[in-house]
């Protein structure tokens, strides 16, 4: 059956998630075109973590694995899964954007072997909130 679940369907969560992504990326202005290099394949979608770029050569080192790394002369952007921001806060001075729109100014600097564009994204995380001396949001106490 196409089109339309009527009643008495349900959506499947592979669904719900295309949705959401299609949804954040048109809000996004991504439009589907992502910053990935020839000869790679994103299944995951494609979102970006921007950092200013005095930054960029203290993450790196710290990241078992780097993805896609665009930069230009004031930032550095990770290419990360979509909707790698669920629940997590990145720390500032980092700024997530869904859809992954990059300044025209921006150039690839590095790419990975293999075919993924991802920097896994709890590691980068974790690695901006060491550099940026933020405590990770799950070491936080809880308010009362």
């Amino acid at each position: 059956m196409t089109g339309a679940p009527g009643f008495g369907q349900s959506l499947g969560l592979d669904t719900l998630v295309r949705l959401k992504r299609d949804r954040r990326s048109s809000l996004a202005g991504g439009g589907g075109s992502f910053p990935v290099p020839e000869g790679m394949t994103a299944p995951l979608g494609c979102d970006a973590v921007a950092v200013p770029a005095r930054l960029g050569p203290l993450v790196t080192p710290r990241l078992p694995r780097v993805g896609c790394v665009y930069a230009d002369g004031t930032h550095w952007w990770w290419i990360v899964p979509s909707d790698s921001d669920d629940a997590l806060p990145w720390p500032a001075p980092a700024r997530y954007s869904p859809g992954a729109p990059l300044p025209g100014t921006a150039r690839l600097i590095h790419r990975p072997e293999g075919t993924l564009p991802y920097t896994p994204p709890i590691p980068l995380y974790l690695a901006l909130c060491r550099v940026t001396g933020t405590t990770p949001e799950w070491s936080r106490p809880l308010s009362a």
